[in-house]
């Protein structure tokens, strides 16, 4: 008799603690296959520490094959299910397609970025749901204090040290009370020309910080924030955002470079698809966290909506609390399912909340204790440790590095601007330039160019595989023909989209003094692509949609993510997999295998050429390192290359 297959999709609070107590309770009976983007799960509740520079990034990253030896992971995201079928499609790191057949399937994919319909948003401000994004910011927090330091014009040296936070919630009150913290501590050992001083703002709609909280925890929080110079302004929130600034509800205008969105989450798109009964955007589950009707099919964290049994009528809310006790019922209720054990509804007690300020500040409600002070912040970091799930001497030692030793503000350059995008709904994966698209609803919601960031950053906003004049690209950065050229045919890459062996005029190119036949650029050099172009033919997101219409047993409507991890990993060209269900606001993946830009395109010479062979190629740049600013579609330079 073959063992039970059971999928996991999603290793967050839920999901993780679903697979640990899964691999505990099978006993090697069962095949567990967790399928996630990432090979690590992720702590986010220390995620705003990260940001400050206290706790390196891999503390807050536990291992996932570290820490479950007896389950199967899947690198991929989930693009659709087949719940007739009984089969999780996927797509891989690399673009590959997969499919994951099984018995038992767990629902468990988390949330995403909450955006709203203001203009300006998604272009302009940054979430703070993953990694990436912690990095992106801790770097261009630092970088903007640098050049506020160096600036002599005070309106520019005030618009790069004001840095505001949308959200007054548990994450974006600690964003903005280790934010201050951190860029006091460099304002302290660099002083700026000026005599000015970095500015922090909070804004949220709510009348308090933190309403969720006691209101005498909430005023105590808001007075922390107050006395670290923190402009907390309720009752407030942003109009519209542009590159140079917000325009506020209440009709005023901040000048700034740094818009941070801590506004809330929402469930993750996937359960959308499935078409089956949903309460909010939550996938509906009985007490027991099975979907009614499908014996098969569990849900559990942040995408089901579970009946709150203390509260009748209502369901739990999207915490972290929640999801990791989820897990642990789901797990047990999965092997009921399979004939050993009995079902487990799920009941839980408030254990309070935890909130760091920095320093020696917290704000704390351990089983309905009110605190705050050092007590609260030692109760704070001792709740962390004894929640993680790995790491916990690591972070200890981060914690006590950071109290004696000064905190170092550096630029660690590992994660640009464009590979965070708000609207991505996988934040804890970035992409590289050249790695598979992100196409979504989210993106053309937003305004976004169907072709994802690199199209938008591009010179007047064309996409990869179009030139300003809007003449589709002969040759590619690395030297090989676009799709349906035949080779030999000169390169379009040249500035608004004339052949290489043309003036702009439309003239042919005189020979040079001896005879010898013009080369591309002056002095010889072979004609290169732009900085972060990509190869053509990539799909369309309406083309995919056209398809995923026309009868695919895969579930629609989710846009896919990025998979791409953020680090020194080499560019890949070549996007737009075509056929599958994408993922709201993800990122589209290669129907093949993308391979790296092979050097400098160089458009064919005549045969009969008897000039000199062009300089050697030039080794393509690194993902990390652009070979040049990234632009805009306003001209400036992206955030990123500032």
């Amino acid at each position: 008799m073959s063992r039970p297959r059971i999928v996991i999709v999603g290793a967050g609070f839920a999901g993780y603690r679903t697979a640990r107590t899964l691999s505990r309770l099978t006993r090697h009976q069962a095949d567990i296959t967790l399928l996630n983007p990432t090979d690590y799960f992720l702590y986010l509740p220390l995620l705003p520490q990260v940001a400050a520079g206290i706790l390196e990034p891999r503390r807050v990253s536990v291992s996932l094959s570290g820490t479950l030896p007896h389950v199967r992971l899947v690198l991929g995201e989930a693009d659709g299910i087949d719940l007739d079928g009984h089969t999780v499609h996927y797509t891989g790191p690399e673009g590959e397609e997969g499919t994951l057949p099984y018995d038992r399937l767990v629902l468990a994919a988390g949330s995403v970025n909450k955006l709203l319909p203001i203009p300006g948003v998604a272009e302009h401000a940054h979430g703070f749901r993953g990694l990436p994004e912690a990095l992106y910011l801790r770097d261009h927090v630092t970088r903007q204090v640098e050049l506020a330091a160096a600036a002599d014009d005070r309106a520019e040296c005030a618009a790069r040290c004001t840095f505001v936070v949308v959200g007054a919630g548990y994450t974006g009150t600690e964003v903005a009370a280790h934010g201050a913290m951190y860029t006091d501590a460099q304002v302290r050992k660099h002083p700026m020309r000026t005599g000015m001083r970095p500015r922090w703002m909070l804004l949220d709609v709510a009348p308090r910080v933190m309403p969720e909280m006691d209101e005498r925890l909430s005023r105590t929080a808001e007075r922390v924030l107050r006395q670290r110079g923190v402009d907390v302004r309720m009752g407030t929130s942003v109009k519209e955002a542009t590159h140079d600034g917000v325009v506020l509800t209440d009709g005023s205008t901040v000048d700034t470079r740094t818009l941070v969105w801590c506004v809330g989450v929402r469930p993750d798109p996937l359960v959308e698809s499935l078409g089956l009964p949903m309460e909010r955007g939550r996938l509906l589950v009985d007490p027991h966290l099975q979907v009614p009707g499908r014996p098969e099919l569990f849900a559990c964290g942040d995408v089901a909506a579970v009946p709150d049994l203390n509260q009748p009528g209502q369901y739990t809310p999207m915490t972290a609390q929640h999801a990791w006790r989820h897990g642990k019922v789901c797990a047990h209720n999965v092997v009921a399912s399979l004939g050993r054990g009995k079902r487990r509804a799920y009941r839980h007690r408030d254990m309070g909340f935890v909130v760091d300020l920095g320093g020696a500040k917290a704000a704390a409600n351990p089983l309905g204790v009110p605190m705050s002070g050092p007590a609260a912040g030692a109760v704070t970091r001792g709740y962390h440790l004894a929640a993680m799930p790995g790491n916990r001497v690591r972070v200890a030692a981060d914690w006590l590095l950071d109290a004696v030793l000064p905190r170092q503000a550096v630029q660690l350059g590992l994660v640009r601007s464009w590979s965070v995008p708000l609207e991505s709904s996988s934040p804890e994966v970035a992409r590289v330039p050249g790695g598979p698209e992100r196409t979504g609803e989210s993106a053309g919601a937003a305004g976004q160019h169907p072709d994802g960031d690199e199209a938008r950053n591009r010179p007047g906003g064309q996409p990869a595989n179009e030139q300003p004049g809007g003449e589709p690209a002969n040759e590619q950065p690395g030297g090989e023909p676009a799709k349906n050229q035949p080779r030999g045919e000169p390169a379009k890459n040249q500035p608004g989209g004339q052949p290489a062996n043309e003036q702009p005029g439309g003239e042919p190119t005189k020979n040079q003094p001896g005879g010898e036949p013009a080369k591309n650029q002056p002095g010889g050099e072979p004609a290169k692509g732009r900085p972060g172009d990509e190869p053509a033919g990539s799909q369309s997101r309406g083309e995919r949609a056209k398809r995923n219409q026309s009868g695919s047993p895969r579930a629609s409507g989710k846009p896919r993510r990025a998979v791409e991890a953020a680090g020194p990993r080499p560019a890949r060209g070549g996007s737009g997999k075509p056929g599958k269900a994408s993922r709201a606001s993800g990122a589209g993946s290669a129907g093949k295998r993308p391979t790296a830009p092979s050097g400098p395109s160089r458009s064919a010479r005549p045969p009969t050429d008897p000039g000199p062979e062009p300089p050697a190629h030039q080794p393509p740049p690194g993902p990390d390192i652009a070979p040049g600013p990234v632009r805009r579609t306003d001209g400036r330079a992206a955030e990123g290359d500032t």
